[in-house]
């Protein structure tokens, strides 16, 4: 196994195009797991640590651009504001020492179905800025997962940065699983409210081959709370629209019998899930809505 240690994006590239089935390693939290236990042998490991700019975030207007090598630990400590929903899904990746090595770009890279970051990513609304020798382009997070633990690169790019839409309202992760954190999610959901479209996004990681979006569950919801004049009124959602939302989210899953759970558990925990954390975070829109117009007022 050969060892790739370029000293800039530029060189990373090169090194990329001339060896395309080139493992990229940062964080190590995945691929060095997979080698040690011997179900992986690369040809060649490519060291991206000494390129300081995978390690940088920017926030700007509407959105954040964080480093595909940014640790959860930093999302977690300097990010929880902007990028609320995805700072509590970094509280579950593994133990400290895993969130403080462990990063988005390495999460999207391995791309499995029960990665933490991705429900998350899709509910906020991301696009992934990938880069080869020829040139960038920019992957919207629905389309980047393409199968079980495969994504839209192609075999000379790297993922330089994920972009991430700034939260404009409250936002939600829930995750199943044995403990907290230090285990494979049986299920995950996550949850975004987006005042300034009036809409509602949604993110489901281990219920089905790659990481989804409940889009019927969404389109439900979003006339729902048109129509019913919600989001202007801040007025408590109604037990059948919530429960109608949470039978279209587990609708929305794919899921398998394995060793973590069944695929029936599964579809009830996600169902579960969604009714939660949709009164979570309806709950915290109305107390904004409250806050504001006290502040108004006065």
């Amino acid at each position: 196994m050969d060892f790739l240690r370029p000293a800039s994006w530029e060189e990373a590239l090169a090194a990329k195009a001339e060896h395309p089935t080139a493992v990229p390693i940062a964080g190590g939290t995945d691929v060095m797991v997979e080698i040690n236990f011997d179900h992986r042998r690369p040809e060649y490991l490519l060291d991206l640590n000494r390129i300081g700019e995978l390690h940088e975030w920017e926030v700007g207007e509407e959105n954040v651009r964080l480093g595909a090598a940014v640790p959860y630990t930093q999302i977690i400590d300097h990010l929880h504001t902007e990028l609320p929903g995805l700072a509590l899904a970094g509280h579950t990746v593994g133990s400290p020492q895993i969130r403080n090595r462990g990063s988005v770009g390495g999460n999207l890279g391995a791309a499995s179905p029960a990665g933490d970051s991705h429900p998350a990513l899709l509910s906020a609304g991301t696009e992934v800025e990938v880069a080869s020798v020829r040139g960038t382009r920019f992957i919207p997070i629905d389309a980047f997962f393409t199968g079980v633990k495969r994504n839209a690169l192609e075999p000379d790019e790297l993922i330089r940065c994920v972009h991430i839409k700034k939260a404009a309202g409250p936002q939600q992760f829930s995750k199943v699983g044995t403990r907290n954190a230090m285990v494979i999610a049986v299920c995950a959901f996550g949850i975004a409210l987006h005042p300034d479209t009036r809409t509602v996004r949604t993110g489901i990681g281990s219920a089905a081959p790659t990481p989804v979006r409940a889009r019927a569950a969404e389109d439900f919801l979003n006339a729902a709370l048109a129509d019913g004049g919600f989001w202007e009124s801040g007025k408590t959602i109604t037990p059948s629209v919530a429960r109608q939302f949470a039978d279209l989210a587990a609708g929305a899953c794919n899921p398998i019998d394995d060793v973590r759970g069944t695929a029936k558990y599964r579809r009830h925990a996600v169902a579960v899930m969604a009714r939660r954390t949709l009164g979570w975070t309806w709950d915290a829109y109305r107390g904004a809505r409250r806050t504001e117009g006290g502040a108004q007022c006065a």
